[in-house]
């Protein structure tokens, strides 16, 4: 990124700041627009300026007041706190020794994984950082560091940080979290260049594992989601089939496209329970059943159909590790794409509009954008 003297007079002024914008979350639809502190970087810490900072389903369900998020004596939300981990930004201040730790110079574009690992639990040792015990995920407790939802964001020394090129679009670098989150659930999917393969659930991410499953190349793409326009898009992303189940039943489709076994892998993002009964049906006899969803109430389902009847092979998909380098080449390859899957941005100040809008089918993905947020027509 080319540097001019009007940059460095902006960064010296940013820094000069000691309060900043941001949206804190002081509980279930108590989100504020205030004026905070702005962060200060420490050793092999770095402050990035906000570029923008999507909303996930996740962030809907806290702003609802979720028991997943709220219940219990230990709550997973540590409030009052800044929310947001769908994020990216330019270095604007850096620590001592932060340049050479995080292979970054002022004015890089940047992202943060949403996990800050430890570095000390069994998991972060033995590689399997993203299910950390500790487990401080930006934009959900404190402790650590707040979320993108604000101007400025400090970006501690254990985060692990990915460069952006500069051909990537503010759209396309906003989607790169939930992007490198639907590549690792396509992986865990298995998929097969003669399997059937549906995804239950065309939201944000789910029209991204579409796009990354097309990738595969499996034998036919099946999406299954309730919203025709939302179905139409998976469709401009090389979805085969598309089923709406209010107007159609997924079964005999299915089971038309396999010969009457059902399919060889389910991917379950949906974030409704139904989407859990609907899978251990569709999927066949040794299938591979992938869930991803973070649900705002417990499913329930006969087990027996897992082990007695269909002997299947159930597995998570949590975050997205290793991933986010894969997520920023396809992006730089126009392999995969915003277009379509970002509908709205909004300022901070605009808060309330963008909950409502991305709380609602109105929209796909909400991006909040300190500066110059507007919405898209």
């Amino acid at each position: 990124m080319a540097f001019t003297h009007a940059h460095a007079r902006a960064e010296t002024s940013s820094r000069a700041r000691t309060t900043m914008r941001a949206i804190v979350c002081h509980g279930p639809e108590d989100y504020r627009v205030e004026d905070v502190s702005r962060p200060r970087p420490g050793d092999r810490e770095m402050i990035i300026r906000i570029g923008a900072c999507g909303v996930c389903a996740s962030d809907c369900k806290c702003w609802s007041g979720a028991k997943m998020f709220w219940g219990g004596e230990n709550p997973w939300v540590k409030a009052p706190v800044v929310p947001g981990h769908e994020f990216f930004g330019y270095v604007d201040e850096l620590g001592a020794g932060a340049a050479e730790h995080f292979g970054v110079a002022m004015g890089d574009r940047v992202i943060a994984e949403q996990i800050v690992p430890c570095e000390r639990c069994r998991y972060c040792r033995s590689g399997h950082y993203w299910m950390c015990e500790v487990h401080n995920i930006f934009g959900f407790q404190r402790e650590v560091a707040e979320g993108g939802m604000a101007e400025f964001m400090r970006i501690p020394a254990t985060a692990r940080v990915h460069r952006i090129p500069d051909g990537i679009s503010l759209d396309d670098a906003a989607i790169i979290e939930p992007l490198a989150c639907a590549i690792h659930t396509v992986n865990r999917a298995d998929v097969q260049l003669d399997d059937v393969l549906v995804i239950a659930g065309a939201g944000p991410i789910g029209l991204m594992m579409v796009q990354v499953a097309r990738l595969k190349t499996p034998k036919k793409l099946v999406v299954i989601d309730m919203v025709p326009e939302r179905l139409e898009l998976a469709r401009r992303f090389g979805a085969d089939v598309v089923i709406n189940p209010r107007e159609e039943d997924a079964w005999p489709i299915v089971s038309g496209l396999t010969g009457g076994y059902g399919c060889d892998a389910y991917i379950e993002a949906t974030g409704s329970p139904s989407g859990v009964e609907q899978g251990l049906t569709l999927i066949r006899k040794l299938g591979r059943f992938v869930e991803f969803s973070v649900f705002g109430a417990p499913a329930t389902v006969d087990w027996s159909i897992i082990g007695d009847r269909k002997e299947l092979d159930v597995r998570g998909a949590h975050l997205g590790p290793y991933c986010y380098p894969i997520a920023i080449d396809l992006l730089a390859r126009g392999l995969v794409t915003s277009q379509g899957i970002v509908t709205h941005r909004y300022g901070l100040e605009a808060w309330d509009e963008a909950i409502r809008v991305a709380n609602s089918l109105d929209s796909i993905k909400v991006l909040m954008q300190p500066e110059n947020g507007r919405t898209l027509p």
